[in-house]
């Protein structure tokens, strides 16, 4: 059989890889720190734990996060079949009982006998053929260190500012105009949707801005002193009330069609490469709660009904550079004996994390098989989620979690036809990449 597969870490992305390994008939050592040494995050030393919520997100058909927990379940997800027995009420979500979850996934591991836990710090990458490195965000000092040593030190992040996205169909066009500052574009239309703001809307914003409640910090790494190059807008406008205009609101190089003059202050909106139907509010990486988020948001011209797909964040958070260092297949490029899952590899979310263990999971008995690794199709969520990872911009990557604008547009007579019917087409987008999911599942599992 060769040598075992080792797996570090045995939170979420870990515990699916060594379950998709061993169904596959090959053996695997699954590292895990805890107890031996604990994190500020964890309180038990149970597999799987779920540290901040007990949400899975939404169980609504023909939404993102449920086509991406659809196809877990089709390739037959360890974690979704215990989240499924340990379920509790919680509306749409899929909700569980962290404690029962976490216990029901340590058991069915312990069952296992091709998979072996080892309760011991892993502080370098293994020798061993194939390696799955799964260690979430709280990675150790040590193991990081290493990780910086194989991939490059200026390729590991430590600390996340994530500004928010929001809907492209949910701008008001109307206000917000194209351009870049000093008519410098790629294509010559601009390459920014600006959201201009006059005095009064400004102050109205800074007011809100400054009265918004900040999330609640529930683990250590979240109280890290903020970095000067990614302050949150909040603390940014407490530090004077034209800080903003002065930084990323500066007006400067532009100006607003519909006056002809220079905004006294604006909000740019950038199209990200892989996210061709949604806008980045740049430098907007904010701790605001979500719901105050979105209602401080909206006070912005342009953003009055904006649909929010992802909310601004900054937090402790170890991860990859992964388009640079990344395959589609989670594998490094410079060493594809070693795969990258869960957080690390920088997706946001609890079952993102899930769904790049079972991908490396599968990839990985695959390599020890012997046969070159297959991604999944582009048009599922799982094969999207991975295109993300391997093909964004490196020089803005961001974490990522499953949204419809990561998965590909649907063909002009589909939009046509579906034009006025959202929910119409988001099913069509969730059948087509059910169907997907299918021929590959025939082909290669």
């Amino acid at each position: 059989m060769g040598d075992p597969i080792h797996i570090i870490g045995a939170g979420l992305a870990g515990c699916e890889a060594a379950w998709q390994i061993a169904r596959r008939g090959y053996a695997c050592v699954l590292h895990e720190m805890r107890p031996v040494r604990s994190t500020a995050a964890h309180q038990t030393d149970r597999l799987a734990e779920l540290v901040c919520s007990n949400s899975l997100k939404s169980e609504a058909e023909s939404t993102a996060p449920w086509l991406l927990k659809e196809e877990l379940r089709r390739l037959g997800s360890l974690l979704l079949e215990a989240a499924a027995r340990t379920r509790v009420p919680g509306g749409q979500a899929l909700t569980v009982d962290r404690e029962a979850f976490a216990s029901e996934v340590t058991a069915a591991i312990a069952r296992e006998p091709l998979i072996e836990v080892r309760r011991e710090e892993v502080t370098a990458i293994p020798p061993e053929p194939i390696v799955i490195v799964a260690t979430g965000p709280l990675t150790s000092d040590a193991l990081a260190q290493d990780i910086a040593r194989l991939t490059g030190s200026e390729r590991l992040y430590f600390y996340d500012a994530i500004s928010p996205i929001v809907d492209a169909d949910s701008v008001d066009t109307a206000v917000a105009f194209w351009a870049s500052r000093y008519g410098k574009s790629v294509d010559g239309t601009g390459d920014y949707l600006n959201c201009p703001l006059d005095r009064d809307r400004y102050e109205r914003f800074v007011d809100a801005l400054l009265d918004a409640q900040p999330v609640t910090a529930h683990i250590e790494a979240d109280r890290t002193p903020f970095f000067e190059a990614c302050l949150p807008i909040e603390e940014l406008a407490r530090r004077g009330r034209d800080t903003l205009r002065f930084g990323p609101m500066k007006p400067v190089g532009l100006s607003d069609p519909r006056t002809g003059g220079r905004p006294y202050a604006v909000v740019q909106l950038r199209q990200e490469n892989l996210r061709a139907r949604s806008f980045n509010l740049v430098g907007f990486q904010n701790h605001m709660k979500f719901g105050d988020q979105a209602r401080v948001l909206r006070t912005i011209p342009g953003l009055e009904t904006a649909e929010f797909l992802r909310f601004g964040q900054i937090h402790r958070n170890t991860y990859i550079n992964a388009p640079v260092l990344l395959s589609a297949t989670l594998q490094l490029r410079e060493a594809p004996r070693v795969f990258f899952a869960g957080q690390i590899s920088g997706v946001e979310g609890y079952v993102e994390a899930i769904s790049t263990g079972l991908m490396a999971g599968m990839h990985a008995a695959a390599l020890a098989a012997g046969v070159a690794p297959r991604g999944l199709p582009r048009q599922t969520a799982l094969g999207s989620l991975c295109h993300y990872i391997a093909g964004a911009d490196p020089a803005n990557y961001q974490p990522a979690n499953i949204t419809f604008d990561l998965l590909p547009a649907l063909d002009e007579a589909a939009r046509l036809r579906l034009k006025h019917d959202k929910k119409a087409r988001h099913a069509e987008v969730c059948r087509l990449a059910l169907e997907a999911l299918e021929e590959y599942r025939h082909a290669y599992v």
